[in-house]
């Protein structure tokens, strides 16, 4: 029989862009634009592949179907920017996110934001999102190894004094769902730009409307039950 220990939610670690935040449609803007005024225009098929980031992954495989002639880290910074620049005028949030922060807030769950995106992106979205909801941010250019390495995760679980069996990681791209798996976590996934199928300790949900710390434990009792 599972215990009461077992099953109990200790932290809930989430993912921001796509999950939280509807930015994909943001990050493609900059990426393609950006290629298309080099003179090397990308095809929408690309986007599925490189959504998620991290930005290393999304550059790298961004210069080699492109041509470009720039470096990584030329190409990187260039996102960034024109990225900040795109979202300057703040950013939509997802159908439910809100809802879902200020609920874990009121039950007292310790959260943490888990994201591929750098520092000064993550701290411009906070000024949408709301950063009192978070303990702390994880950033991509933080960790040595980002998403899709459990990295990301298992410092943030660290950080709360949590096991990663008690956690649950909200995501919305393949990538970040192989970082929580990674972890031990559970992982709840909201699917934006690529189709996720449920499997082992994966969920899937079409939006987080509905999604509170309710059904979060459950998911945690279901598995160990």
């Amino acid at each position: 029989m599972t215990t009461v220990a077992a099953t109990t939610l200790q932290a809930v670690l989430i993912d921001m862009d796509g999950t939280l935040v509807d930015t994909e449609d943001f990050w493609w803007e900059a990426e393609s634009s950006l290629l298309a005024e080099l003179g090397h225009p990308i095809g929408v098929a690309e986007r599925e592949i490189v959504v998620g980031g991290p930005m290393s992954r999304v550059v790298d495989h961004l210069l080699r179907v492109s041509g470009a002639p720039l470096t990584p880290a030329e190409l990187g910074d260039a996102i960034n920017e024109r990225f900040v620049e795109l979202i300057g005028q703040g950013v939509p949030v997802r159908a439910g996110a809100k809802a879902l922060l200020v609920d874990l807030a009121a039950q007292g769950v310790p959260t943490a934001l888990v994201s591929a995106s750098h520092r000064r992106i993550i701290d411009q979205v906070l000024k949408t999102l709301g950063a009192h909801f978070f303990a702390f941010t994880v950033a991509g250019d933080e960790v040595e190894r980002t998403k899709p390495y459990p990295d990301p995760y298992l410092l943030a679980a660290a950080r709360l004094g949590a096991d990663p069996a008690r956690c649950v990681v909200i995501e919305d791209a393949p990538t970040g769902i192989r970082s929580g798996l990674a972890a031990g976590c559970h992982v709840l996934a909201v699917p934006s730009v690529v189709a996720v199928e449920a499997g082992p300790q994966t969920t899937v949900r079409a939006t987080l409307e509905g999604v509170d710390t309710a059904l979060l434990r459950g998911l945690l009792t279901a598995e160990n039950g």
